[in-house]
């Protein structure tokens, strides 16, 4: 989404109180406003701010007729204060998450970028939340957005729009009562609490729960449960149950079965 950084500039006087630390300076600065409350003091030198206080928790701006200002950041026993000694210069300017490009807005013509755990378009500041571990797929959906890659038991590529396709639904559809519980035999069924993952629902008496792994099912064990991980090689060394406290003998690699 589009958001506001202001930036400021002249002769000031900086001073900065920590906990244990006064510090005053003086100069031509130019000083930074973002979005998030961050106040950066930038001098003629280097990249470092000669004085910042990130995230702060309130910022607030005094200013007088003759266009003096003084910029005051807190946060938690810091106190930032960047007063102008005179003529200064103030600007305001549109900022967007800054990201890799992934595609083309199909309601603007905006480019879109992913940054920040979500994709957003920097025109039109349509956001698209994406899952933690998501991956961006070399398809486009018929929507014209692009699709992600979401590994939950299997690779899914769905629309980064959920309102088009949702993650949720295409998992049910492929494991929802895929599984038998281990100790009941009733259905597991996909169910999302926060995330997805697997519990026993159909069973009065029963309330196994197994996540769902972000892996890929590379076999089943004898207990019934899927086998995990391995990717996809013969070897049985890298897999393991679904269940962290199976204590199923799985010690003699079992040869995967052939797709058909």
């Amino acid at each position: 989404m589009t958001q506001t950084v202001r930036v400021y500039a002249g002769e000031c006087t900086v001073t900065y109180h920590g906990s244990d630390e006064l510090r005053i300076q003086r100069g031509r600065v130019v000083v930074v406003h973002k979005p998030d409350g961050t106040v950066l003091v930038h001098d003629a030198e280097g990249y470092q701010p000669v004085a910042w206080l990130t995230r702060s928790s309130a910022v607030h701006l005094e200013q007088t007729e003759d266009g003096e200002f003084a910029l005051i950041a807190v946060d938690d026993g810091e106190r930032l204060r960047v007063e102008s000694e005179g003529d200064s210069a103030r600007a305001s300017h549109d900022v967007t998450p800054a990201g890799t490009a992934v595609g083309t807005c199909p309601d603007c013509d905006g480019t879109l970028v992913r940054a920040r755990g979500a994709v957003t378009c920097l025109d039109c500041r349509a956001e698209y939340p994406l899952p933690r571990d998501a991956g961006m797929a070399d398809s486009t959906c018929d929507c014209g957005l692009p699709r992600m890659s979401v590994v939950r038991g299997a690779r899914f590529e769905i629309c980064v729009d959920r309102e088009c396709e949702d993650l949720d639904a295409a998992v049910r559809e492929r494991f929802d009562r895929e599984w038998a519980c281990p100790d009941c035999g009733a259905d597991l069924r996909v169910v999302r609490e926060r995330t997805l993952f697997l519990r026993c629902e159909d069973h009065p008496d029963c309330d196994e729960t197994f996540a769902l792994p972000r892996e890929t099912v590379s076999g089943a064990c004898e207990c019934g449960l899927p086998e995990v991980g391995g990717g996809g090689s013969a070897s049985d060394e890298a897999t393991r149950c679904l269940d962290s406290n199976c204590d199923e003998d799985r010690s003699s690699p079992r040869t995967p079965e052939t797709d058909r």
